[in-house]
């Protein structure tokens, strides 16, 4: 509605209050999924949704990998000292 209507309003910050107003939500929010709207459209700046969402999917992964390599690198340093000492003994 906004992008419909915003020509009928001095400002966009003046058609988001109007609007949010009738839709029940408060003018932050409404502003929030504009900005997300036009940068998915490519009219702004910044990482689209399905960016976002793949990144945040990265970040994931790259946390579990860490996690792998930690347990590996203690399960190795133990296999390791077993090692050792049953060749000491």
């Amino acid at each position: 509605m906004v992008f419909e209507h915003g020509s009928e309003y001095d400002s966009q910050w003046s058609a988001i209050v109007s609007i949010s107003s009738k839709i029940g939500c408060t003018a932050e929010t409404l502003r929030r999924w504009i900005r997300r709207t036009e940068i998915d459209r490519g009219q702004r700046g910044g990482l689209t949704s399905e960016e976002r969402g793949r990144f945040k999917e990265l970040e994931r992964e790259n946390r579990e990998i860490r996690r792998v390599n930690e347990i590996l690198r203690k399960a190795s340093a133990f296999f390791a000292q077993a090692e050792f000492d049953r060749r000491r003994k």
